[in-house]
């Protein structure tokens, strides 16, 4: 019997070493999950390390063979390497599972979701799925903007994502930090893991010996808006690029939208979608979203001598918005 159908009270965080793990534990622990027994996987690398969980220490064990045994939910953090090497595993379990790595994407039968997604595309959840994925905070936002202004004649939505080094885990953000000082300091940058300069440099690839693929996470961007977007919807042509700074997911999108709209029935649009709309002088950046778990959007502005072309500038946390929309999936599919 499927492990979600029986009394049990254990997840699972496969990648719990990972910034997207961390964030996720600490958001369960303060959900209704608070007391659930939770299990924490990661790669070989990464085992024996000694964390807390539900207030009590807590070691990272290596995925073996019962590490899924008797999951309610098993959430996938790491990489999407990590995710393929175990997904099956976790599916012989039985229990549901939820994919934040990007690799579920592709698959006819997993259920993309983010809140608000099922009455955006007019629809309900179906039943209690039990293979889910929620996608990355650039693509939540890109779905969102389409969906939302599909009722305003959407054309043609192009977009440029810029990626914080957070997106490589912990090693990212350490390698910019040190890039950064050495090169204020008029030393040559170390390039161990990008193989490139990343701090004070904006790319769209890394170097051929980087241990983090860009244009890979491109093509899991892209995935991810799709499996969204049902048939009918205009996709996004999406661009994404690597910004030399820590956290938070930033975008520029522009849309050709019918020519009568005004800004006051976009911003009505988006504000109906669930974005946060801010007034200037406000607007949207790394800082502005840190924490939070909604994604910002400055006024749309009109494209001059082009009517109907509008551009958006918005940003969203990349670690909590996805981690708070893992654990409001769990909480609806434990109901």
């Amino acid at each position: 019997m499927p492990s979600f159908e029986r009394d049990s009270s254990r997840i699972v965080i496969a990648g719990a070493s990972s910034l997207l793990g961390a964030e996720l534990k600490s958001l369960l622990e303060e959900s209704r999950f608070a007391g659930w027994d939770l299990r924490l996987v990661d790669e070989e690398m990464a085992a024996g390390t000694l964390t807390e969980a539900g207030g009590e220490p807590a070691v990272i064990q290596p995925v073996e063979e019962g590490s899924f045994a008797c999951a309610r939910f098993v959430f996938f953090t790491g990489s999407f390497e990590f995710t393929l090497a175990n997904f099956e595993l976790a599916h012989r379990s039985g229990a549901v599972i939820v994919d934040l790595s990007g690799h579920s994407a592709a698959f006819a039968n997993s259920f993309a979701w983010f809140p608000g997604l099922e009455k955006l595309r007019g629809e309900v959840l179906p039943g209690k799925p039990t293979r889910t994925s929620i996608p990355s905070a650039g693509a939540e936002a890109m779905v969102r903007l389409s969906l939302s202004l599909q009722d305003l004649g959407l054309s043609r939505l192009t977009s440029i994502v810029f990626q914080p080094v957070s997106a490589a885990g912990k090693r990212g953000i350490e390698e910019l930090e040190t890039q950064t000082s050495q090169l204020l300091s008029f030393q040559s940058a170390g390039k161990q893991l990008f193989d490139a300069q990343v701090a004070f440099n904006i790319l769209d690839r890394f170097g051929p010996a980087s241990r983090i693929d860009l244009r890979q996470a491109l093509t899991i961007l892209r995935t991810e808006v799709r499996s969204c977007l049902r048939s009918g919807a205009v996709v996004p042509a999406v661009q994404l690029v690597h910004a030399p700074v820590f956290y938070g997911v930033t975008f520029s999108a522009c849309a050709e939208l019918d020519p009568s709209v005004d800004a006051a029935r976009i911003a009505s649009a988006c504000k109906t979608a669930s974005f946060t709309v801010l007034q200037p002088p406000e607007t949207p950046s790394n800082v502005t979203v840190a924490e939070e778990a909604a994604i910002q959007l400055a006024e749309a502005e009109a494209e001059p001598g082009k009517p109907g072309t509008w551009w958006f500038w918005g940003a969203a946390d990349n670690i909590r918005l996805p981690a708070a929309n893992a654990v409001k999936l769990a909480e609806k599919l434990a109901q």
